[in-house]
Parts: C-alpha cells; structure tokens; sequence
C-alpha cells in the first residue's frame, strides 16, 4: 500500500511537473507574441514617425532655399522687404539642418546617440535658429508698419545702411540666451548637470526658473506683442486706406459718366457755343447757312470741351501711387498671414515651456505631447514658403520660373544649343500676289536662362 500510494504520489508529481512545464512553454509563447507584437508596433510607429519627420526636414531645406534662389534671380523681388525674406529663409534652413534631425534621432531610437559637449550644441542651435527665425518675423512687422502707416517716412527710415544693422541685431542677440548660457551651465540646475554627468547618453534640456522666464520673453513673448501691436496698427491703417480707394473709385467713375454725358450732348447739339463753323474764306459763318458738298464752304467744324476738375485729378502719378498702395496692402496680409501661422504654431509650446518650468512636478506633460509640440514649432520652418507661394502672385510667379529652370538645366544637353536655334526655329517666307515677306524668327538663348 505503500509502495502504492507512493507510485500513486510519485506520478500526481510526475504528472504536476509535466503540466507546470507545459503551461511554462505556453506562457512563454505567449510572451513571445506579445513581445514580437509590441516590437512591431514599435518598428511601426518609429517608421511612420522618421517618414513624417523627414518630409517635414526635406520641405524646410527646399521651400527656404527656393526662397533664396528666387529673391536672387529675379529682380522684382529685391526689395527692402525681401531682404528680411531672405534671411529668414536661411535661419529657417538652419532650424532644418542643426535642430530637427537631432530630434528626431532622439525620437526614433529612445536615447542619444552622440556625446555629452553635442548635446550642448544641439541644444543652443535649437534656441538660437528658432529666436532668430522669431526675431526676423518682428523686424518684418517694423517693415510692413512703416510701409503702410507711414509711407512717407518708409524711404528715409528703411534704408539698406539701417537694414543691415537689423539683421546683424537679429542674428547676434539670440547668442545671449543660447550659447553663453547652456555651454556655461547657468542654464539648468546643479541636480540636473550630476544626472547628466551620470547618464551621459540622456539628453534632456531641463531648465531653471530664471532662463526659462527670460528666455521665452525674448525668444517669444516680447516679439510676439510687438508683431500683434504692429499687425493691429497695420490692420486699422489699411482698412482706411481701403476705404479712400472705393471712394476714389466711386469718384472717378462718376467722373468719367459726366464727362462721357457732356461730350454726347455738345456733339448733338449742333448750334452749341462750342461749335464754330468755318467758312472757306476762314471767316466764321452763321452755323445755320447751308453749305453743301459742292458749295464753296469746307464745312469744318472745331470741337471745343472744357476737362472736368475730377478727370484731371486722375493723374498717371496718382495711379503709379494706388498701385503701390495696393502692392504693398497685398505683402502685408500675405506676412500676417505668416504671423498668424508663428502663433499657432509657436504659442502652445511656449505656453508648455514657461508652465511646466513654474509649476514642477505637480504639472506633469506626457513624452508624446512634449513631442507633438516641438515639432509643431518646426512646422512652421516648413510654412513659410508654402504661404509664400499661394498668397503672394510675386512669389509663385518666380518659384514657377525657378523650378522650369532647374527642370531644363536637369535636362539632358540639347544638340543645338551651340547654334542660333533650332531647325525649327527658322525663317518663315509668305507670297501673296507676288510679294514676298520674311519674317524672322527669334533666337532662343539657352545660355542664359538657368543663369542664377
């Protein structure tokens, strides 16, 4: 009985062991779905984030340069303005290049990939590209306000010497909150730099109260008041400027009906006072004789019509400077249009910045809003040109012509470039009743139409 109870005892352990290896292999094939599953999504999610993340990159570096390059070659665009264009074009290009593909090596693999001196680096290019991009759309707010609500002062005040002088100012003073502060240490606390020391493949930009609060005034909150204030002088100015041109409109072309209705009447009224006849003696005769065809009166006439005040109001100078007027109420809504799409972009990570640094801890920020929000911020370095191309007719004129340029220079080379043109591109002969004309055709210059 013993021996029976022992085998029975022996084969329920044999038999648990065997059923709780059993159910070990199938948890672990469980586990193994589920982490096979898990990668998956990761690998997914990483690929879907570095697609998005790189067209976002790509479109910058392009739109901005085609900016450049179209300032550059064509002359209409080179205006004072532009000048601002241009350069924050290039500051755009370099938020692209030195602040976006680090972040998003970050974001695609999990950690930091490069030293502890390039996590610095990264870190000031970050806040010097994006103050400078910021502070240009403030100095193009100064530029739009003086063009429309003083644009009698614009020339003195805008002159190239003072527009240079800007955009050194723009380029140099972000370096005070940037480099000097984040390569210095003042920029974060004394915890934060033994945990980076620590943990050198941790790349984090952790803040102290006072950089963050000085910072984002400088970076944000200040250039952003002066562009709402501007934006809303601008907006007063233009919508009474808009209300002198309907009237002038409505008074030129009552003008013009008058005066088409005093000519009719004085051409159908034949014994006007402005109607002299002449007769063939040049004496002036009664308008009412009868001269006919054959008669020794000419039968000449001199119509006589005194111009209105209004019509000579309407002058070429007055219609050079409506013109103006209206050029430059077009370059102000397409820039506050730009200055709309910084505020969205830029304001609710701002907001996010200066609010998690005073709060602490107590307002914690999931990883994937933090991340959604700085890449909305770069978005914008892709916007510009975009809003450049649809609301400005200059600027898709010339992106239009650039990019047919660089399509034939991309071409192969055309077998007839070294001569005068192509076969079909001769002379043409036409006869008609015996005489012949040539007309000649015009010489395509392949030379010169990609020239920058």
């Amino acid at each position: 009985m013993g021996e029976e109870g022992e085998t029975v005892t022996n084969g329920t352990w044999v038999d648990e062991v065997w059923s709780r290896e059993g159910g070990l292999a199938n948890l672990n094939g469980v586990g193994e779905g589920v982490s096979n599953s898990t990668e998956w999504t990761n690998l997914t999610v990483g690929v879907v984030k570095g697609f998005c993340m790189s067209i976002i990159i790509v479109c910058a570096v392009l739109g901005n340069l085609l900016v450049v390059i179209s300032v550059f070659r064509h002359r209409r665009l080179r205006v004072i303005t532009n000048y601002f264009v241009v350069s924050l074009a290039v500051a755009d290009i370099l938020v692209a290049l030195m602040a976006m593909p680090f972040n998003a090596s970050v974001e695609i693999t999990g950690r930091w990939l490069f030293s502890y001196r390039m996590c610095d680096l990264w870190n000031s290019f970050d806040v010097y590209a994006s103050t400078v991009s910021i502070l240009h759309l403030c100095c193009i707010s100064i530029d739009r306000h003086y063009a429309i609500v003083r644009p009698l002062e614009y020339p003195m005040v805008m002159t190239e010497g003072r527009v240079v002088i800007m955009l050194c100012h723009v380029w140099l003073a972000p370096l005070v909150i940037s480099f000097l502060p984040i390569f210095m240490g003042w920029y974060t606390t004394a915890d934060h730099l033994e945990e980076r020391a620590l943990s050198p493949e941790v790349c984090e930009f952790k803040v102290n109260t006072t950089y963050a609060v000085v910072s984002s005034s400088i970076s944000f909150w200040m250039p952003c008041s002066v562009m709402v204030y501007m934006y809303y002088r601008i907006y007063q100015e233009a919508a009474r400027q808009e209300r002198m041109l309907h009237r002038h409109s409505r008074l030129s072309s009552a003008s013009q009906a008058s005066h088409a209705a005093m000519a009719v009447s004085s051409s159908s009224n034949a014994t006007a006072t402005t109607t002299v006849t002449i007769g063939s003696n040049g004496v002036g005769s009664d308008p009412t004789a009868n001269h006919g065809l054959g008669s020794g009166g000419s039968g000449r006439r001199l119509m006589v019509h005194r111009p209105s005040s209004d019509t000579q109001e309407a002058t070429p100078t007055k219609e050079r400077n409506l013109i103006k007027l209206k050029r430059e109420h077009k370059a102000a809504r397409t820039l506050g249009i730009i200055m709309g799409a910084f505020i969205v972009c830029w304001l609710p990570f701002f907001t996010w910045y200066v609010s998690i640094t005073l709060c602490g801890e107590a307002c914690h920020c999931p990883d994937i809003i933090v991340s959604i929000l700085f890449w909305i911020g770069y978005f914008n370095s892709m916007l510009n040109p975009i809003i450049y191309a649809y609301f400005n007719r200059d600027f898709r004129e010339a992106f239009r012509r650039t990019l047919q340029c660089l399509c034939r220079c991309w071409k192969e080379e055309d077998p007839w470039r070294s001569q005068m043109g192509p076969p079909y591109d001769s002379d043409l002969c036409l006869q008609h009743n015996g005489h012949t004309t040539v007309i000649k055709a015009k010489t395509r210059r392949f030379s010169t139409e990609c020239g920058v």
